[in-house]
């Protein structure tokens, strides 16, 4: 059986992450029992939620046990099997976590997917045709349910979650707005995503410049915002809301260090009797199949072109997702593993 790395959580932040948290170990791979697959993992996915998880504090999951694999989400393919459904060569979906290969019960229900890789890259399984497309698709349509003609706004428009949010809302008919940082992401985010447009955030770095880039950008005020951020950003965006808007709260990076994020203007919420949901997508998996059915439509007709940002082996994933925390990926954060 081959020899693996991995990397640990080694300790918990103090504050900030830093590459000191994790710790790089290498092991042998247990030999199969029956009813398991090695699975040799082609790429990896790094993910803004894997912050939270490494906190020891009350959350929506357990927190990530010190000692063990940080979690993460993987595709790959079978290296080798001893399940009747799993053949040697499929490619699969799956969390392996931080690691080259990962020993999965095939019996365990979701623990793998077949995926086709004929017109969907196997990395976009990661990335516009898995999770973070399924967390868009959830979150504009059961949560913000947008008609045509809606505004609809998402913060960080060019990462994993907002490339497809822009691709799904235009399918709807709607105007789509989105907020990232700096001009090279705006702009990938009107010609390539297609987006309406798209706000720098660090040119418009406070509460009043956003709100006043919001007004131009959102004319007609704003029906629906995905909110991945928190923080001043969301408090701009409250301040251009329409009455009964909704805002789907998927994630709080802001916040993830620890820090409280207050919100400055509540009343709004009332004054606009706005509906405000959060939600954890793992937690609906009866519209994964619709929404990867459209997701990979869009993909396969180049409807969608999410773009991605790729580390080289399993030792940069700590930068990586470092990196990923202060938003220096463009696109989609990926850990290339062979």
């Amino acid at each position: 059986m081959p020899r693996n790395q991995q990397i640990l959580l080694d300790n918990r932040p103090q504050g900030e992450a830093t590459v000191d948290n994790f710790r790089l170990v290498a092991t042998d791979t247990p030999a199969l029992q029956d009813g398991q697959v090695l699975v040799r993992h082609h790429f990896l996915s790094l993910d803004p939620y894997m912050r939270g998880r490494m906190n020891d504090s009350k959350s929506y999951a357990a927190s990530q046990a010190l000692g063990e694999v940080m979690i993460g989400g993987t595709v790959g393919e079978v290296a080798e099997s001893r399940h009747p459904k799993y053949a040697v060569g499929d490619k699969v979906v799956g969390m392996g976590g931080w690691q080259e290969y990962s020993v999965v019960d095939g019996n365990a229900v979701g623990a793998l997917r077949k995926v086709d890789t004929t017109h969907v890259p196997l990395s976009h399984y990661l990335g516009a045709v898995g999770m973070p497309g399924v967390t868009a698709w959830y979150g504009l349509v059961k949560i913000i349910a947008p008609k045509a003609g809606d505004t609809v706004v998402v913060s960080a428009a060019t990462g994993a979650v907002g490339s497809a949010f822009a691709a799904l809302a235009k399918a709807r008919g709607c105007r789509a707005v989105g907020i990232a940082g700096g001009p090279d992401k705006c702009r990938y985010a009107v010609e390539e995503l297609g987006f309406d447009a798209c706000i720098d955030y660090k040119e418009h770095s406070d509460v009043k410049a956003m709100s006043r880039a919001l007004k131009d950008a959102c004319p007609d005020g704003i029906d629906g915002y995905f909110e991945n951020v928190g923080g001043w950003i969301m408090d701009a965006v409250m301040l251009r809301m329409n009455a009964f808007s909704r805002i789907a709260v998927c994630g709080m990076i802001a916040g993830y260090d620890g820090a409280p994020l207050p919100m400055a203007n509540p009343a709004l919420i009332l004054i606009n009797r706005m509906k405000i949901e959060g939600f954890i997508v793992s937690e609906h998996m009866e519209v994964w199949p619709d929404a990867l059915t459209e997701l990979g439509t869009l993909v396969g007709t180049g409807k969608l072109r999410p773009r991605e940002s790729i580390a080289q082996g399993i030792a940069a994933a700590p930068e990586a997702f470092l990196g990923l925390l202060k938003g220096k990926n463009f696109g989609k954060q990926l850990v290339k593993l062979i």
